[in-house]
Parts: structure tokens; sequence; C-alpha cells
């Protein structure tokens, strides 16, 4: 009878915990006293970008990555209550800038956690950082926040979503098109916040708030993959630098191109032109699908009882 009754309470759990599922991939979550919308990057397992010789955007599994970059509303809230103690730059919902990339693993683990030292980047207690673990954060903490990897942000950036595995557009507004150089006026378009014929596409303070380029979608719903500011990755570039991609208001568009790579920066490195998104493991959809299949051997395991 203990045991039913215990079987019970986990056929509930799991219904529950599905239905959180669901509710989390059609909506923002709210984390840490923040709103933050993700969109979902399906297509598991696509190929990587021929244009690039095969060597980006290949994803194995399904996973989630902000619609916007973070905002500098957004990181002043967390810097608050976690102590990061990086004020950034911009405001409102202008991107942060000035944030290193040890600064953006400690936002993505007091997401996480509640820690800055806990969650998929590990820290000694005197905030030296150790080793990447997202295997064990999920394990602890189930859903999990991070930088995206490079493979993980090419992908939402650049792959066209259509169900082949290997196409990729050049840009990450779904176009191929070389931008025209007399393009300066500030109309959206289907442009980015990028620096252009001796102008800065954008509002006078050079940034946009986020999305304010509302037809520069990529093909899974992200904007700003391409201008406003750089975008840390998770991925090692060469010695301890870090992969950063996508370009700034302050660069030209042969740096929002897909084939373009940066040497990447010292995790420690600051400028106002460099902020992040945040990605999110494993994608909800993951998680239900790992608490059905419990479900079915629960059911086999009373079957066999019988």
């Amino acid at each position: 009878m203990v045991k039913e009754k215990k079987m019970k309470k986990l056929r509930v759990l799991i219904v529950v915990v599905c239905m959180m599922a669901a509710a989390n991939f059609a909506s923002a979550d709210i984390i840490r006293g923040i709103g933050m919308d993700f969109v979902t990057i399906g297509n598991a397992g696509n190929g990587t970008d021929p244009a690039t010789g095969n060597l980006y955007g290949a994803v194995s599994s399904n996973y989630r990555i902000g619609k916007y970059e973070v905002t500098a509303a957004q990181w002043q809230t967390i810097n608050t209550a976690a102590g990061i103690g990086d004020s950034g730059a911009w405001s409102g919902n202008q991107p942060t800038g000035y944030v290193s990339w040890y600064d953006a693993a400690q936002f993505c683990n007091y997401l996480t956690s509640g820690n800055k030292y806990s969650g998929a980047y590990k820290f000694d207690i005197s905030g030296n950082f150790q080793v990447i673990d997202r295997v064990s954060s999920i394990s602890t903490y189930g859903t999990t926040y991070v930088i995206p990897t490079e493979d993980e942000w090419y992908k939402a950036a650049y792959h066209k979503n259509d169900g082949v595995t290997g196409n990729y557009w050049l840009y990450p507004t779904q176009s191929n098109d070389v931008p025209s150089n007399d393009l300066i006026d500030p109309d959206p378009g289907n442009n980015a916040n990028f620096y252009q014929d001796g102008y800065t596409i954008g509002s006078p303070d050079y940034l946009t708030a986020v999305g304010e380029f509302e037809n520069s979608d990529s093909a899974y719903g992200t904007f700003d993959q391409g201008g406003n500011v750089w975008e840390w990755n998770e991925t090692l570039i060469g010695g301890s630098r870090r992969g950063i991609r996508g370009g700034s208001f302050g660069s030209f568009d042969d740096s929002l191109r897909s084939s373009y790579r940066s040497i990447g920066r010292y995790p420690n490195f600051e400028l106002d032109d460099v902020g992040f998104r945040v990605a999110s493991v494993p994608e909800p959809a993951t998680i239900c699908l790992f608490g059905l299949g419990v479900l079915s051997l629960i059911r086999k395991i009373e079957a066999q009882r019988k």
C-alpha cells in the first residue's frame, strides 16, 4: 500500500513537471525577479555550415536561447541581487555592455541556483573560475542557464530553420544580401544596428533598445544577433580567450556575417560594445520526454507485478 501511494505521487509529480514544461515552452521565464523571453532552437542534430568549411552551427540537442540580448535593466537587477559588482553600461532596454565573460557566467549561475558561484560555471569561494560543467548543473538544478556555445549562438543566428541541416543564411536577418553602402536612414527595414557609410543605424546614443528592428529577426525569432553589441560565447577560441560574435553598433557589415570569426577576448575583458544573451538547457520538452519515459517505466513495473 505504501509503495502504491509513492508510485501515485511520482506519477502526479511527472504530470505536473510536464505541464510546467509545456507552459515554460510557450511563455517568458520569470527568473530571480526578471522576465526573460526565450525561443526554442529545434532541428536537433543539424549539420554544420558548408560556407565556413563545415566548422560551425551543428548542435546535437534542442535548447532555448534568449530572444534578446540581456538588457541593462536586467543586468542591474541581477547584479544588485547577486553582488557581481560590475555596474555594466547603458540603460533600460538597451543591451548591457562593459560585462566580462566571468560576469556573464556569474549572471547565468545566479539565474540557475541563486548563487553566483554555483551553476554550470564553477567558481571557488574566492571567486576564481574553475571549470564549466553543464551536466552536473542540470543534474543538481534541472533547468540551467548558460552563455551559449559558439555553435548554439551560430545556429540561432544563421540556420534557416527549414528542416534542412546544412542550410544557413549569410546574415542573422534571414538575408544573403550585402547591405547597401548608402543606407543611412534609421528605418528598421530588414537591417541591424551597425556602422554603415560613416553613420550608425540607430539612436543618437548608438545603441537601440533590444528588438527595436522588428523586421530583422532570425529564422528562429531572435533579435540583434547582428549589431547592437558583440555577444560572448562559452567556447574557448585560443588559449584562455572566449568567443564573441555578431558585431556591434561600431562594426562594419562584414562583422555581422556568418563567415566572420573574431579572435575572441580574454574572459576579464570589458568594453561598452560587448554584452551577451542567455541560453537555457535542457529545452523543456526534453525534460517532459524524460518524465514520460519514467512514467512508462513505472507502468511496465506495475504491470509485471500484477
